[in-house]
């Protein structure tokens, strides 16, 4: 039966009155923390975390490793560098030398573009539920022992092999240890750090979230404030909004974190307009890049590159993917950021020193497979082992700050 409000009202006997019906029940008490629905008030939808998160994600580290790939053969095959008559790396233009390798080598830049998307993935990742204090910690010991070793490492190769990269004075080199000398204006030891000072900017804004506790919102939030802030600086003459704001690389880290909430809570209009905003401004900074730095790639070839990449990590963000558990991949993923660090001033070198020894697409495999096997080692017995010292050293430092007592 349904009253005059339209709600089922149930009948019940009174004892006593033969056929006499009582008012309708009350409506059940709704359980503690949550709000009895309101009449004509349509419910809120509620963010639900997906039962996938939590598992590692193997797709991710083969994209990782086929973007450290992607990276190491444009630096050996195809680069504007290595390109040039007379160049020091091969001695005369490699496009004469391997045409078709230096054809795809040309678009393996990217894979820089593509670390950056994964890196905000991977962070708001493996951030989520933690204190500043574990984030500080977690990213100490993932950047720094690899990229010691690299610094000692490619400069020990420029003293034993001079003549085809300049070596810093022994003052830039060690500071280059610290990781900050970008923001201190000193050369980098081996070119590919730059992208070390995109990474610490990024990590240094998201903290903030992070001591605030991470949530959907705060990461959205998060998000649109760093994309405006992105857009504005190039214009606003302001060198530190700009330093901060970080427009080259921005938007790609903006994906990765637009792209982990689609695999945490699902996808929605919002997180996809955040990510479809990422692409368009995108590929203006890939067309950037390929006008100012790289000039051997074409721009409708590279904005198809970075599209196919970051479909596949829509794919990974949406379960696509969730049936792939090779364990290799785990192994693979570990060797991507020592191959990236150590791969280019010594791999150039080396190609150098045997470019007359054998046929040139078999050296730029033969030097790869040979850094890959180096990276493996520098996994194993630097990363590892210095990790843990080095987290085990900060935990004591900061639970004696966290315990010190001021003098009676």
């Amino acid at each position: 039966m349904r009253g005059a409000d339209g709600r089922t009202t149930i009948p019940t006997r009174v004892a006593g009155l033969s056929g006499g019906l009582q008012q309708p029940l009350p409506p059940l008490a709704a359980p503690p923390g949550r709000r009895p629905p309101q009449p004509g008030v349509a419910p809120r939808p509620r963010v639900v975390v997906r039962e996938r998160v939590g598992r590692r994600l193997y797709a991710v580290d083969g994209i990782r490793l086929i973007a450290a790939l992607m990276v190491a053969v444009h630096h050996f095959a195809g680069t504007d560098r290595v390109d040039q008559p007379g160049n020091p790396i091969w001695g005369r233009p490699v496009s004469d030398i391997m045409p078709t390798v230096f054809r795809f080598a040309s678009y393996g830049w990217i894979g820089v573009e593509i670390f950056f998307v994964i890196s905000g993935f991977v962070i708001c990742m493996s951030c989520w539920g933690r204190t500043p204090r574990q984030f500080f910690v977690s990213r100490v010991i993932r950047l720094y022992p690899a990229y010691w070793f690299a610094v000692v490492f490619t400069t020990a190769v420029l003293v034993a092999v001079p003549g085809v990269w300049e070596r810093l004075r022994l003052r830039e080199v060690l500071l280059n240890l610290t990781m900050l000398q970008s923001g201190s204006g000193v050369a980098n030891v081996d070119g590919v750090y730059w992208t070390l000072w995109s990474e610490l900017r990024f990590y240094l804004l998201f903290l903030v979230v992070v001591a605030t506790g991470l949530t959907y919102r705060k990461v959205v939030v998060f998000c649109c404030v760093w994309g405006a802030a992105a857009m504005l600086a190039p214009v606003s003459g302001f060198r530190l909004l700009e330093l901060t704001a970080n427009p080259e690389g921005a938007w790609y880290f903006i994906a990765g974190l637009a792209l982990y909430l689609m695999h945490r809570f699902g996808q929605d209009l919002l997180l996809w307009g955040i990510l479809g905003m990422a692409w368009l401004m995108g590929q203006l900074e890939l067309g950037h890049r390929i006008d100012e730095v790289e000039h051997v790639s074409g721009w409708r070839g590279s904005v198809l590159v970075f599209t196919v990449f970051l479909l596949a990590m829509v794919a990974i963000a949406l379960g696509a993917t969730d049936r792939v558990r090779w364990k290799w991949l785990v192994t693979a993923g570990a060797l991507t950021y020592p191959l990236y660090l150590i791969h280019y001033v010594a791999g150039t070198t080396l190609i150098n020193r045997l470019r007359d020894t054998m046929d040139a697409r078999l050296l730029v495999v033969v030097v790869l497979a040979g850094f890959l096997v180096l990276s493996w080692l520098v996994h194993r017995f630097v990363e590892r082992p210095v990790a843990g010292a080095v987290k085990r050293g900060l935990d004591t430092s900061f639970a004696r700050m966290r315990n010190a007592r001021g003098p009676a």
